[in-house]
């Protein structure tokens, strides 16, 4: 299949795909006689995990190892490795939820110190030590 249809067939872009060929995380596709890349259904599986393992927000390189070892017949090793990735990416999510949450009251105090007609240099550095991590 061509790389439009591959691309419209897995919901990205062809400029995606050469993207992730020209990084080497893809195998090079034959050529057709007219040059067009020509993508077989293994190449789309593997195109496919790597876009559903990059969508969990993995890295790029550790995605496309997982995509190609689990293409390559070893899927049961991809999924202890993955359990482990989910597992530090939750974790990294709850910190980032934590981060975000403080962010978020420190604003609305702000903004209620602003609207009160406090100064923005006394209210911006104001409390900032006050963080409990």
């Amino acid at each position: 299949m061509r790389i439009g249809t591959l691309a419209e067939r897995l919901r990205t872009t062809p400029h995606a795909i050469r993207f992730y060929e020209r990084r080497g995380l893809l195998p090079v596709p034959q050529r057709a006689d007219n040059r067009y890349r020509s993508y077989t259904e293994q190449d789309a599986e593997r195109l496919r995990l790597l876009v559903g393992l990059r969508q969990l927000d993995l890295p790029l390189e550790q995605a496309a190892a997982l995509a190609g070892m689990c293409t390559a017949g070893h899927c049961e090793q991809v999924s202890e490795e993955l359990r482990e990735a989910i597992s530090q990416k939750r974790e990294e999510l709850r910190r980032r939820i934590d981060e975000l949450q403080f962010l978020d009251r420190r604003l609305a105090h702000l903004a209620g110190q602003l609207g009160s007609g406090e100064t923005p240099q006394a209210v911006i550095t104001l409390g900032k030590e006050e963080r409990d991590v």
